[in-house]
Order: structure tokens, then C-alpha cells, then sequence
């Protein structure tokens, strides 16, 4: 199985006290949450893509916490991952480290980059059933204005219609976005599948609120 999930920022004391305000008493307990979290979820045979801003830790500590953390660990390179840059980090702790990659999941391309891609690669792109072939799955701008931003623009573009190969009349534009930040799963890892539905839930609760 291959989970998603971005910004844990693990041993980052300024997110309970600014931007996401997580509400933890320190970074001791924000740190065991998650990886209990994690670890109820990811059993040692799965994979995990963690989609930058995974450690403020120095390169041992995050050695330390690598190791108690289930499943093989990829990461896309995140802003604030400066303990890559420690030589006392043990890189092998990790299946890769890159930029950006895209990968297969269950037969639809998954664009994975620790910033929003907005024109990524296969979003005119459907299925035989009408849905998205490809998936741009981000990270960087956690709950902030500028998700906020970046959700006016999915709206606005799957509003839009064009002509898509092989249809006879013009068709919305998927606009397959998603925001895997940690905040949103509680802190735990999910599927790509579970990453759609909670998509979906989250679209629809922020249309109850703004209705």
C-alpha cells in the first residue's frame, strides 16, 4: 500500500504557537501524536511519499525518528528539510530524496511536488468513467490564504470547459488538486483514494459554510 502526506514539520515548536496553531503543550507531544498516528496506519511493508517539511530536526534526531516510523520512506524535498543537509543524516533511512516525481497509482499518474503545480501534467486527462487520470498532490501552503487561493483557482478551472480529445463537445477541465496537508487526516498518511474522499469532504463542508 503507498500513503501521502505532507508538512509534519516534526520538531517545529512555531507550529503550535503560530501559522497552524496545532494545539499541542510542546513539540514533545505534537511529535508523539504523530507518530502514533502514523505508525496505527502504516504497517512495515507499505511505502509512504512524504511531500516535503518533514523534519526542523538536526540529521541524528531525525535518524532517530525516521527509525520509528513503519513503512519504506520517499520524500519530496520540502522548504524547511534543511537536515539533508546535516552529514551526520543517514540519506539511506530514505528510499529517495527528489524535486519532483510522477508515479503510477493504480493506474492514474500521481504529479507529486511539495509546492501546487497548476499546470501539471495529464489534467485534461479522464477515464473511460469520466474521472481524473491524473492527480497533482501538494504541499507547502498547509491551511492557509493561500489554500485559499489555490482553491478559487480549482473552482474557477473546473468551471471552465474546453474540447478534450476524443469527446464531441466541450468538457470541464478535472482540475484534480489536493492539498495532503497533515492537519487535514489528522496527522496520519492516506491512500490516494482516501485522499479524494477527503477531498471531497472538506470541498463540501466549505461550500455549507460559504452557502
Amino acid at each position: 500500500m503507498r500513503y501521502y502526506i505532507s508538512d509534519l514539520h516534526f520538531f517545529h515548536r512555531e507550529m503550535n504557537e503560530r501559522m497552524d496553531c496545532r494545539g499541542f503543550s510542546g513539540v514533545e507531544e505534537m511529535n508523539d501524536y504523530m507518530i502514533r498516528r502514523w505508525n496505527e496506519k502504516v504497517r512495515s511493508v507499505d511505502e509512504v511519499v512524504i511531500l516535503g517539511d518533514f523534519s526542523m530536526g538536526k540529521g541524528r534526531e531525525t535518524n532517530e525518528l525516521l527509525k520509528t516510523l513503519n513503512g519504506k520512506k520517499y520524500l519530496i524535498r520540502g522548504n524547511h528539510d534543511q537536515f539533508l543537509n546535516d552529514r551526520r543524516f543517514d540519506h539511506s533511512l530514505l528510499g529517495w530524496v527528489k524535486d519532483y516525481e510522477e508515479l503510477k497509482d493504480n493506474k492514474r499518474k500521481v504529479i507529486l511536488s511539495h509546492y501546487p503545480v497548476f499546470c501539471y501534467n495529464g489534467q485534461y486527462r479522464l477515464d473511460s468513467e469520466g474521472k481524473p487520470r491524473s492527480y497533482m498532490l501538494y504541499g507547502h501552503v498547509h491551511n492557509s490564504y493561500d489554500e485559499v487561493l489555490v482553491q478559487s483557482f480549482v473552482e474557477q478551472t473546473r468551471a471552465t470547459k474546453r474540447m478534450i480529445y476524443g469527446a464531441d463537445e466541450p468538457q470541464p477541465i478535472p482540475c484534480a488538486m489536493i492539498n495532503c496537508f497533515c492537519m487535514f487526516s489528522d496527522y496520519q498518511p492516506l491512500t490516494l483514494d482516501e485522499w479524494i474522499e477527503n477531498d471531497r469532504k472538506r470541498r463540501a463542508e466549505a461550500e455549507k459554510i460559504t452557502n
